[in-house]
């Protein structure tokens, strides 16, 4: 059985924004799955919905099987009890994540308590443990969130996140805002949580040489869809999808003097979820639009061993003139 199944997944908000429309993905225990996208593809949404955090106005449908059970039809009380023991969250941002005016030994413990029904006493050897495991001292577990650095902050998250031995962790942009260096330490350090405790991670990002170096799988959104979905360092390095090979080559490569001194990007920004353009979402930015584009979306098939990509120059060709990226978003 896989840790986690997502079919056909649809989230919607109000006034018909449609911020994730039709997503299946899935990964087993020990496994580690990469999201990529720009901002206002979806990744975060789909990230909330996977435990039932988004706001009460938004429909959702679709399955979210976590072990097998149905996380959108379980009962309030068993949401509260997969949340941090069966599956946990580091949010973007510590420092918006941490409660300011508690000691981060205190906001650590909490879920210990909440969750395992814990003694304050082992609540606070659990506390000592877990930041030692994600290299921080047990002194700091009287600190205050200010007290602490951007890498210290994420630490502490990810410590927060271990502290009910959940079977998923859920890491939407873990790195953001920190230097190199320290990004570099958190993404070795969850990648050996992961291995040693043979959980499974979704981790988020906008950084495709990142994930490709960090996960195993890599899954490509736009507009609220997967576009392309493989073994991550076949994606990020041979991408079948015109917009992820973008978004790789949108990085400059370490070696590679051509791609450092002329990154190729991509024009303009992902549509409105409120107003995505007929046929394939992507064809008004698209280089190598055809006229079909423009009226007719692309599921994704084959496109190679375990891999898949949603676009009309994967798998049997099909004919008719290619337009220019000016011609199709005049189409729309």
């Amino acid at each position: 059985m896989r840790l986690l199944e997502v079919r056909n997944l649809e989230v919607t908000y109000p006034g018909g924004v449609a911020a994730v429309r039709g997503v299946d993905l899935s990964l087993d225990a020990g496994r580690k799955l990469g999201v990529a996208g720009e901002s206002g593809c979806g990744k975060s949404t789909l990230a909330l919905s996977l435990l039932r955090l988004l706001p009460a106005q938004a429909r959702v449908s679709g399955e979210i099987l976590l072990d097998g059970e149905d996380v959108l039809t379980m009962r309030w009380g068993q949401v509260r009890a997969v949340r941090w023991a069966g599956a946990s969250i580091v949010f973007q941002g510590a420092m918006h994540s941490l409660n300011p005016v508690h000691r981060i030994g205190d906001q650590i413990a909490e879920p210990i308590l909440l969750h395992r029904r814990a003694t304050a006493a082992a609540a606070r050897t659990r506390t000592g443990e877990l930041l030692e495991q994600v290299g921080l001292p047990v002194s700091r577990a009287s600190a205050y969130p200010h007290e602490l650095s951007g890498g210290q902050r994420q630490r502490v998250m990810i410590a927060m996140a271990l502290a009910c031995d959940p079977r998923l962790i859920i890491a939407d942009e873990p790195t953001t805002a920190l230097d190199v260096m320290i990004q570099a330490q958190i993404l070795r350090l969850i990648e050996q949580l992961v291995a040693e405790q043979d959980v499974g991670l979704i981790m988020i990002s906008h950084d495709l040489a990142v994930l490709a170096d960090t996960c195993d799988r890599l899954a490509v959104m736009y507009a609220g869809r997967v576009v392309e979905e493989g073994p991550a360092r076949q994606v990020y390095e041979d991408a079948r999808h015109p917009y992820a090979g973008a978004l790789s080559a949108a990085f400059p490569r370490i070696g590679d003097p051509a791609s450092r001194f002329a990154p190729r990007g991509l024009a303009g920004d992902p549509p409105d979820p409120s107003a995505v353009p007929s046929g394939c979402a992507f064809h008004p930015r698209c280089p190598q639009a055809l006229a079909v584009c423009a009226t007719q979306d692309q599921a994704l098939r084959d496109a190679g061993p375990g891999r898949q990509a949603a676009c009309v120059h994967v798998g049997p060709t099909v004919p008719g003139p290619a337009v220019a990226a000016e011609d199709a978003r005049s189409a729309t």
